[in-house]
């Protein structure tokens, strides 16, 4: 099983390759050197799916093998690239014009239109922290039923970004919600211009990603926000779960740690781990949900099973928390995902 590091150590500059040293140059963070380096896989890829636009008779033999890099190369690391960068300004001030390359220029390959996903996440999903205003709040869902995930799920595809423009009007907003339709309208005005040039390149490069990505991303935010305590709804203890020791966690920048990320949103990634270790006792205290070796999209697929019996197996049993049996674990698990009628 993958461990998770704790601090985990970067060489000193002086050891870095010249390359590096002039990419921690740019960066407010050296820690995040890691993500010059997705930067530069991600816009390789990209290049690829320009050429498919020019691919001719070979391009259905390509589509496989840029898909399959896509999807189980690059896609996780840059999402989680694209969320740590929202939050923590990547490039420094005197370079900020590279911060609108992740999601202007790589973000569309990638499923993401541009400013939507900030729009969406710093501007409306954290301030409200998963309770009923917040339009991805799993709470009135019962969160162990397909058929109320694939409700949340359309909703959100139909209507997500109709519903992001009005809360964002509502709360007088402006330039977030200038910027969601300035980026949205911009892309799917580039692909429907994309279509002209080559249909089929346009509908796998650019189409194709976004609905791909906005299921993977709400089944994610469900098992992110599966398990609520209804008495206490509001806090990230209770409403979040944390993930420990997986290797989605080595890929994606500990994003396993969800608990902490709602308490800090602007923890650095690689302190992630090792606040876990330190504040287990909180954690315990608090009655957290942690699963070890399971990520979010595992705890999801398990919840659409109904399948209980893993999630207990790898349900961490916390210090201060009360020690439960397999079933009095299984019985847990299940008050928490109860809906929680709006009140």
């Amino acid at each position: 099983m993958t461990t998770d590091v704790a601090n985990p150590q970067f060489p000193a500059e002086s050891e870095l390759p010249f390359y590096d040293r002039f990419f921690v140059g740019l960066i407010n963070d050296p820690r995040d050197l890691p993500f010059l380096h997705v930067m530069i896989a991600c816009s390789a890829l990209a290049l690829c799916g320009v050429g498919l636009f020019f691919a001719g008779p070979y391009f259905w033999y390509l589509v496989p093998v840029y898909f399959a890099v896509w999807a189980f190369v690059l896609l996780p690391r840059f999402i989680l690239m694209l969320h740590c960068t929202s939050h923590r300004m990547l490039f420094k001030k005197e370079y900020s014009a590279l911060n609108h390359v992740i999601p202007w220029l790589i973000g569309p390959f990638y499923g993401e239109t541009p400013e939507t996903y900030f729009v969406h996440h710093m501007g409306m999903h954290h301030p409200e922290n998963n309770l009923p205003d917040d339009l991805s709040s799993t709470m009135k869902y019962q969160r162990d039923k397909i058929t109320h995930w694939l409700h949340y799920f359309f909703s959100f595809l139909f209507f997500g970004l109709v519903e992001l423009g009005r809360y964002h009007h509502k709360k007088h907003n402006a330039k977030l919600l200038k910027r969601m339709l300035y980026g949205d309208l911009t892309f799917w005005v580039a692909v429907a211009g994309l279509m002209y040039l080559d249909w089929r390149a346009a509908l796998v490069v650019f189409a194709v990603p976004v609905l791909l990505v906005r299921l993977l991303m709400m089944a994610g935010n469900w098992g992110q926000h599966a398990f609520v305590d209804s008495s206490d709804p509001g806090n990230a203890y209770k409403n979040s779960i944390t993930c420990i020791n997986t290797r989605y966690n080595a890929q994606c920048f500990n994003d396993g740690y969800h608990i902490y990320h709602h308490i800090k949103p602007r923890a650095h990634w690689t302190e992630m781990p090792g606040e876990f270790q330190k504040n287990k006792a909180t954690y315990g205290a608090e009655d957290a949900i942690v699963f070890e070796g399971l990520d979010f999209f595992m705890v999801w697929a398990l919840l659409m099973l109904e399948a209980y019996g893993p999630l207990a197996k790898r349900f961490v049993q916390l210090p201060g928390a009360p020690e439960r049996s397999r079933e009095e674990v299984i019985a847990f698990l299940k008050s928490r995902v109860k809906a929680i009628p709006a009140s």
